[in-house]
């Protein structure tokens, strides 16, 4: 039997944290770490950090976790099928954890996975566990965590929509493939690693832009998008070469007659 438990960790900051992750972090036997690969060792030495600042001293009723990375596959780019690319990605992951857990843990126990904002936000996290389940008993439990959206909404003081107004949450890739949802006044944009933002006309449109939101080297730069928009595409592309990674996103709102309060 494997208790699986899914942690959101926030965005980075430890104070993201809530009582609740703290608690399932130190109930763990096993804490697996994803290592992306060289450029972006930070993502991995911030899970290590923590963990370091989150799990108490063990006792001898339950002894602290261990701590295990492992090397994450990579998507394979050649695989023209968009959705068939992500899901035979998806299937590599969870060989990946099956053959971590079962070598670490080879009668079974509690592991958690410390999962990036939160689990139920563009995040695939749940669906690779549910791979799991064909290969043995999964009981699975999920931890809520701070989104990307609300650090970003919090970097810029924001609320993420107008008084009764709608808003939609999508990715940099229907920004480009589909354009602006109809009907929606905010639009807050993830996974865009293109800028998609430039594919639109600027006219009445401000954008609240956040790279690495929530963490200490957070930037944000907001405006009007045709007057902010090569700025950011400028500080985007210098701090990907100087982290080696990035993580950013945006939200866009047409202007409207009643402006967020």
């Amino acid at each position: 039997m494997i208790d699986l438990t899914l942690i959101g960790i926030g965005t980075g900051n430890p104070q993201h944290l809530t009582l609740q992750a703290v608690e399932a972090l130190n109930a763990q036997d096993l804490i697996l770490i994803p290592n992306k690969g060289a450029g972006k060792d930070d993502l991995a030495r911030l899970r290590q950090a923590i963990c370091a600042a989150a799990i108490r001293e063990g006792g001898p009723d339950h002894p602290a976790p261990r701590i295990v990375e492992f090397d994450l596959p990579v998507r394979d780019e050649a695989t023209q099928d968009y959705r068939q690319r992500v899901d035979d990605w998806h299937d590599a992951i969870a060989e990946i954890w099956w053959q971590t857990i079962t070598t670490h843990l080879p009668e079974g126990g509690a592991v958690g996975f410390l999962v990036w904002g939160d689990p139920s936000l563009y995040d695939s996290t749940m669906r690779i566990a549910d791979r799991l389940k064909t290969r043995a008993e999964i009981a699975l439990r999920v931890i809520p965590g701070i989104t990307s959206i609300q650090a970003l909404t919090a970097a810029h003081a924001i609320p993420i929509n107008t008084i009764n107004g709608p808003f939609t949450i999508t990715t940099g890739r229907q920004l480009r493939d589909a354009g602006w949802p109809e009907g929606t006044e905010t639009l807050v944009v993830m996974l865009d690693g293109a800028c998609s933002f430039r594919s639109l006309d600027p006219a009445g449109l401000q954008i609240w832009w956040t790279a690495y939101a929530g963490m200490e080297n957070e930037i944000s730069i907001s405006g009007s998008l045709g007057e902010v928009s090569d700025q950011i595409i400028e500080t985007r592309a210098n701090a990907r070469t100087d982290h080696g990674w990035i993580m950013d996103i945006y939200l866009l709102r047409r202007a409207v007659s009643n402006p967020p309060r």
